[in-house]
């Protein structure tokens, strides 16, 4: 079975003083517990501060986003390099980048190679919305962004695959367990296969996200095919962050 994960976005929230605090308390709260990838992902503005307070810690840090290009004339963007050494993971693909900024497939795929390249994990988010799912077109959907976001690549052991039905995020209603793994079983892994071989597919993390809470997650992770979540909301409390770790740790050791 692929490696546990629980990860944090943090989206465009905390100020330093804030962040500061939910690191300390994760870490104060999380660290010890072995057997599961325990990922928070901070707003730009706070990483190298996070980074300070959770290194030499279990905790692995990541950002929330990035450009393709190493260095250039593109004002306000991160660069690959700039978050190597800092960073071990980045978050590209995700519904808000895709739908606020016009992120398209190629787009991604740009950063996902830029981001191996560099020695970044890349955590790439997939999904469909509420109209592309009641017109029959989620599979459709789901599997050209599997396809354009790992194109050319030659090895997926680095990866980390995350569904996000759009519909869910932010709204508070979680799809059903049952949902999530037919995307990710019947829709997900025979993609990655398809591309990759079995052996890869298998290995590869697949995590669950949209409206995760400490109530929801074991259900989720209870599923043969999911192997963690990727936290919005409940990722801004610490308490519930360390509780959805925990859950996802038992409930896959059980």
């Amino acid at each position: 079975m692929p490696k546990l994960f629980v990860v944090g976005n943090w989206k465009m929230n905390t100020t330093l003083e804030e962040a500061v605090n939910l690191a300390s308390s994760i870490v104060k709260n999380l660290d010890a517990l072995s057997g599961i990838e325990k990922v928070v992902c901070p707003p730009f503005v706070s990483l190298e501060t996070v980074h300070s307070v959770i290194k030499d810690t279990s905790i692995s840090l990541g950002a929330q986003n990035m450009h393709h290009e190493e260095k250039g004339a593109f004002t306000g963007e991160v660069s690959p390099t700039m978050l190597a050494g800092l960073c071990q993971y980045v978050i590209l693909g995700h519904s808000e980048r895709r739908q606020h900024f016009g992120e398209d497939d190629p787009f991604v795929n740009r950063k996902v190679h830029s981001a191996l390249r560099v020695g970044l994990r890349p955590i790439l988010c997939v999904g469909e919305t509420l109209e592309q799912r009641e017109h029959g077109k989620a599979q459709e959907v789901i599997r050209g962004q599997i396809e354009g976001g790992l194109m050319g690549l030659a090895g997926i052991e680095k990866v980390v695959l995350a569904y996000e039905p759009v519909w869910a995020i932010g709204t508070g209603v979680a799809a059903t367990p049952q949902t999530a793994a037919e995307v990710m079983e019947g829709m997900i892994l025979p993609t990655l296969t398809a591309l990759f071989g079995e052996e890869a597919a298998k290995e590869v993390p697949l995590l669950y996200g949209g409206s995760v809470t400490p109530d929801n997650v074991v259900s989720f992770v209870e599923e043969r095919c999911i192997h963690g979540a990727l936290v919005g909301g409940a990722s801004l409390r610490s308490d519930q962050f360390v509780e959805i770790a925990r859950i996802t740790s038992t409930a896959k050791k059980s």
